[in-house]
């Protein structure tokens, strides 16, 4: 299923492959935002990030003729710096050999039917619920970045100091991106970091850009660098597939939702096939050139909406992932609580799925709860996840509900009691 433009309308396709563009822009600053809290360069962080998903996108438009872009995946790429290297201790090096390993195998499980019986095996609530898990990480990494929540000694967490202009720079940036989301403007989240951005220059709270263009940052620092025998480790196992796990639901939820809309996907169609074969080779290249894992991007969507149906529109969207790398001094000058309500806004549109989930299930109840709550309280997405399928299975041991307990939950469950024993 190669680009074919027959019959094709490319200036709908190019409009819907700059609207995707400017939905997902604002990947490329708070990814790198994200990462450099790992100890990586920003700078370099800003040409890898663009030059990951121009590479991932175009390949897709090319080898899968789908207009779905793709890029480093929020959710996974704070866990590889507050989970991994912040809370486990582990080298950013050896997370990034983590993420070529859970890419690699990726790869190797997008050729087999093993994804189909992942997906069979999984109640489509429990993935729901390890989104919205995802999203109240990410979120509760916001507020606190933004020091709009900070560590209290005798109540954990309590409400930050309101009256520093930097926790107030936050709050309106989070209102700014508010706004836009709900008036459905397009590029909502890029237009909010650059409007917040500016306000903080105009006020002094953050250093105006020295220039608007400048040569790319070397890529030297993180291309290359990972570790690929630190991360062959039985402890760090659950966190492999935990990696694994979290990719391919996201992409495949993300692939189901875009295509849905645009009638693109069938259960098993070769589209599909091909698209998460792309997703799977753009995390083992996004981890040789030094970010954590590529996933489908939902902003997607708006491409579709537009009218993108085939590969032109990826390859447009991934083509001006160009741009960024060029203007790296306006980038180094975000300041970080520009960017830090975005995570607090992606996070509320992961929550978003609960709103799906039959709750009137006991076993589903009770293991998204523990998904929802444990991932932003212990820092980490494994944990959570695993508490989730580990209750899930043994509430349905006690309801006695033999005929829903196959070989996938008793594998999850098993990986999930790993997890909790190698922490």
């Amino acid at each position: 299923m190669f680009l074919s433009l027959t019959g094709v309308n490319k200036g709908r396709e190019i409009r819907a492959g700059l609207t995707t563009f400017l939905a997902m822009v604002y990947i490329v600053p708070v990814n790198a935002y994200i990462m450099s809290q790992a100890g990586m360069s920003y700078d370099t962080l800003i040409t890898a990030t663009a030059l990951v998903t121009l590479i991932a996108t175009v390949f897709n438009g090319l080898w899968a003729n789908t207009p779905i872009a793709m890029s480093v995946g929020m959710g996974l790429n704070a866990y590889f710096t507050f989970g991994l290297v912040k809370g486990m201790g582990i080298s950013w090096q050896t997370g990034l050999g983590i993420v070529f390993i859970s890419g690699a195998v990726f790869l190797l499980l997008s050729l087999t039917k093993f994804r189909v019986w992942v997906l069979q095996s999984v109640p489509v609530d429990l993935r729901r619920a390890i989104s919205a898990g995802i999203g109240a990480f990410i979120a509760f990494i916001g507020l606190k970045g933004m020091g709009f929540v900070v560590a209290n000694n005798d109540t954990l967490v309590s409400l930050g100091h309101l009256s520093d202009p930097n926790v107030l720079l936050g709050i309106g940036g989070f209102i700014i991106a508010v706004i836009l989301y709900v008036w459905r403007v397009k590029g909502a989240f890029i237009i909010s970091i650059l409007v917040t951005s500016i306000i903080a220059w105009v006020t002094g709270l953050a250093h105006v850009p020295e220039a608007l263009v400048s040569r790319p940052a070397s890529l030297a620092p993180i291309t290359f660098k990972l570790n690929i025998v630190s991360a062959l480790k039985l402890s760090l196992l659950p966190v492999i597939l935990t990696f694994l796990i979290t990719d391919m639901f996201d992409s495949v939820g993300t692939l189901a939702g875009v295509g849905l809309r645009a009638g693109l996907f069938k259960d098993d169609s070769r589209e599909l096939q091909r698209t998460l074969e792309a997703d799977a080779v753009a995390t083992v290249v996004g981890s040789l050139i030094g970010t954590s894992t590529t996933t489908s991007f939902i902003e997607s969507a708006a491409g579709v909406e537009e009218g993108g149906r085939t590969g032109l529109t990826a390859i447009v969207t991934g083509l001006l992932f160009l741009l960024p790398i060029f203007f790296l001094p306006i980038f180094r000058a975000i300041p970080a609580n520009a960017v830090n309500p975005i995570l607090v806004m992606v996070g509320v549109l992961m929550f978003s799925e609960l709103g799906k989930i039959n709750f009137k299930d006991p076993a589903v109840l009770i293991a998204s709860f523990l998904t929802v709550l444990l991932m932003p309280l212990t820092y980490s997405i494994t944990l959570g996840l695993s508490a989730g399928f580990v209750m899930y299975l043994l509430v349905l041991i006690i309801q006695r509900r033999w005929n829903e307990i196959n070989v996938g939950v008793l594998t999850l469950a098993l990986i999930g009691l790993l997890a909790f024993i190698f922490s």
